[in-house]
């Protein structure tokens, strides 16, 4: 999730740990807290698809964070010597904050390795945007309310505990809503005569009344928008090409094995130019993936490596303002370059 949340988040776990004994510094901790595991951005790993990958792994390990937390709830101490009487309530303080940071992304449909280093696997539940307003504003107005001086604690705790539970149950509906969306969709492939294949399904921008799929099948793929209002013939399904032969000859390359395992089977080849482009059709919409690597290059007749540079993919933001029409209106196209099969 978006750096905004995650401080929000985490200044709201840090005071319904701690708010009651310490006051305002459990909140203040708990939103830098809330950031610190996102930091791995600015860590090399090596290269752009080492950067796409070990992106949410240590750092979001709810083992490392186990480990590391002793440790920061010490330095805390150590600023805070009159709060050393409450040096369990700090572990938790600081545990809770970083393992729920974890556990948000887990939502997210990129991924989040919550047990490296035991496994790489990329938890992805795939019910939350990476941005929803809807999911964040409680816990904004919990924050405001942190920075405001003449709240009382009464009244922040009870800010906080209504901000809590109105984003948790949130939560709750998109994964409700995500239960729905999925069965109209098993229902509309079928009625299409379409194999479900490698599927995942995630909310469209900023809502979870709007919801994307993909389906990958062999040497095409299909694209779906469906609205929660929507009935399973309203289901929206548009059909691309994808040339997986592509990769035959670089297959045993560590970074097309790599984004293949990370994408989950989720991705699309092709050539653009006289490069070979894998592109993760998780996030973004077609002709706008945010995240496509350059694996190969064509090389007279065959395929040969390449230097796995990402390929900028700049949204086209015009179709923003068509995502919230699509919610109420099955005959608006948000994918307008489809072929028909």
């Amino acid at each position: 999730m978006d750096s905004i949340t995650q401080i929000a988040l985490g200044s709201a776990v840090g005071y319904a740990v701690l708010g009651n004994k310490v006051g305002k510094k459990a909140a203040l901790y708990g939103a830098i807290l809330g950031t610190l595991p996102d930091l791995d951005v600015f860590v090399s790993f090596g290269g752009p698809v080492e950067d796409f990958t070990y992106h949410r792994s240590f750092s979001h390990s709810f083992l490392v964070q186990l480990l590391i937390s002793p440790l920061i709830a010490w330095l805390l101490i150590k600023l805070h010597p009159a709060t050393k009487i409450h040096k369990v309530g700090w572990f938790w303080l600081v545990f809770l904050t970083l393992s729920t940071h974890a556990l948000l992304d887990s939502f997210t449909v990129y991924g989040t390795q919550l047990l490296w280093p035991l496994t790489e696997y990329p938890f992805g539940i795939s019910n939350l945007f990476i941005i929803d307003p809807l999911y964040t504003l409680p816990l904004l107005v919990g924050l405001f309310a942190f920075l405001w001086p003449k709240v009382s604690h009464q009244r922040l705790h009870r800010i906080n505990t209504m901000a809590l539970t109105l984003s948790s149950i949130y939560i709750v509906w998109s994964l409700i809503a995500k239960w729905h969306i999925d069965n109209k969709i098993d229902v509309a492939l079928k009625d299409n005569g379409l194999e479900k294949g490698v599927y995942e399904s995630t909310p469209a921008p900023f809502t979870t009344l709007l919801w994307r799929a993909v389906v990958v099948n062999d040497d095409k793929y299909y694209e779906i928008f469906t609205s929660v209002f929507d009935s399973p013939s309203q289901v929206s399904i548009d059909t691309y090409p994808t040339s997986p032969e592509l990769l035959e000859n670089i297959t045993e390359e560590w970074s097309v094995q790599r984004l293949k395992w990370f994408t989950k089977g989720l991705y699309s080849v092709n050539i653009v130019d006289d490069s070979v482009v894998l592109s993760d059709l998780r996030m973004g919409i077609e002709g706008s993936y945010v995240f496509s690597f350059e694996v190969g290059k064509v090389n007279g007749t065959k395929i040969v490596t390449s230097d796995n540079e990402q390929f900028e993919n700049q949204p086209d933001l015009r179709q923003a303002g068509k995502l919230w029409d699509r919610i109420w209106d099955a005959n608006v196209s948000l994918s307008p370059t489809a072929r028909a099969e």
